[in-house]
């Protein structure tokens, strides 16, 4: 995904624009691309303003969204629970079907992560106490 053009920049665009040149004309003279002159002044006249929209899917979303706290109370329950076992609870218990890697970045996301220690085993569960 590309950078959006500094504010600056979309600024003096818009200027060139209103002062009476065409979009084209101001492209030329600014080394950008027509079809970035037209679709801001577009954006200028729907919005009224040069800011540079959002990039990339909103978040919160996803198919797993609904399920994250079953998913954590599931690992919660079983630390040491794979990423394939927990993908067939879900199918099992929610009928979602999730490829284990996707389950794997929605932990993270939530905060959880896998830890080895020094002796290349696994370590605990986020947040979990030392067992006696």
């Amino acid at each position: 995904m590309g950078k959006p053009y500094s504010a600056d920049l979309r600024e003096r665009v818009q200027a060139a624009i209103e002062s009476g040149q065409s979009r084209r004309a101001a492209a030329e003279h600014y080394a950008v691309s027509a079809s970035f002159a037209i679709k801001l002044a577009d954006r200028v006249s729907r919005t009224g303003s040069v800011a540079a929209a959002r990039q990339g899917r909103p978040p919160g979303g996803g198919k797993l969204a609904p399920y994250l706290t079953a998913l954590l109370e599931w690992v919660e329950a079983d630390p040491d629970i794979t990423m394939p076992e927990l993908a067939a609870k879900l199918e099992a218990e929610k009928a979602v079907s999730a490829h284990p890697a996707s389950l794997s970045r929605v932990l993270l996301k939530a905060g959880l992560s896998f830890k080895k220690n020094t002796a290349g085993q696994r370590g605990r569960a986020r947040g979990r106490a030392a067992s006696t």
